[in-house]
């Protein structure tokens, strides 16, 4: 009798102490997703964003939901933060790092989901434009890679297949400025600006109206002398609503493209 009052003891102070952390908490997983969705995706508070998914780690370890969730959110941390010294350049590069481990780990916990590997190509993206591409070409045909299985899965609704369909032409887009017979030489060779400008438009059709995918066509299409196409596009910046944190440097860069090209 004594052992099993113990038993029963020990067992009701566990349960107590779950409850009372939940109590603590006071927000089940899909409350603090939506909290640090909301937080990104509304308010444009990264730091908020990061807190609540970090709650939701700590309450459910090993979850492929949150870590690509993490990866995003710490690539939005390093797009923000100063760059011009070598220290700061340091530590930007360390928290893209940690975007990109976040991103592998949801990887290998969901293979079938084209988020993760959306998120892993857009993070092992800001590794490769921060180090160079030529000094990584292997992490840029893993970005060409992951775009590909990502469109290939084909889930995760419009928004997340018109992503890495830009992503995958903004990959090309800047590969291709590179001089094509050195470029070649490391592997390469398979990037086309003609390509960048039908994923660009393939992106625009799925989820138009976003103001970054119309801004980079622009420019595409300026690279190639098509200064009306650029026109239209550049226009169509200026006309859409902001959806993103970074809509309103678009917007002004945007207006000054238009500009530049008014008389071309």
């Amino acid at each position: 009798m004594k052992l099993y009052y113990k038993v029963f003891l020990v067992s009701f102070f566990l349960s107590f102490a779950v409850i009372f952390t939940c109590i603590i908490n006071g927000q089940t997983l899909e409350e603090l997703l939506k909290q640090g969705d909301n937080a990104l995706d509304v308010e444009f508070n990264n730091q908020n964003a990061l807190d609540a998914y970090t709650k939701a780690d700590k309450l459910s370890p090993n979850n492929w939901e949150v870590y690509w969730r993490l990866s995003r959110v710490y690539v939005y941390i390093g797009e923000h933060m100063p760059d011009k010294t070598g220290d700061q350049k340091d530590a930007q590069l360390a928290v893209y790092q940690k975007a990109f481990y976040y991103a592998d780990r949801a990887v290998k916990l969901e293979p079938e989901k084209s988020i993760t590997y959306l998120r892993r190509a857009i993070a092992n993206g800001r590794v490769a434009l921060f180090k160079g591409i030529f000094s990584v070409a292997g992490v840029v045909n893993q970005v060409k890679s992951d775009c590909e299985k990502a469109i290939g899965l084909g889930n995760g609704g419009s928004y997340v297949q018109a992503l890495a369909h830009y992503v995958l032409a903004r990959t090309n887009a800047e590969v291709s400025k590179k001089w094509a017979p050195a470029r070649a030489v490391i592997g390469l060779g398979w990037a086309d600006l003609d390509k960048a400008i039908n994923e660009y438009i393939i992106a625009i059709k799925l989820y138009p109206n976003f103001r970054m995918f119309y801004l980079d066509l622009a420019k595409a299409y300026i690279r190639q002398d098509e200064y009306a196409k650029a026109r239209e596009n550049l226009n169509m910046v200026v006309s859409s609503p902001k959806r993103d944190e970074n809509d309103d440097e678009l917007l002004y860069e945007a207006k000054n493209l238009l500009n530049e090209i008014k008389n071309k």
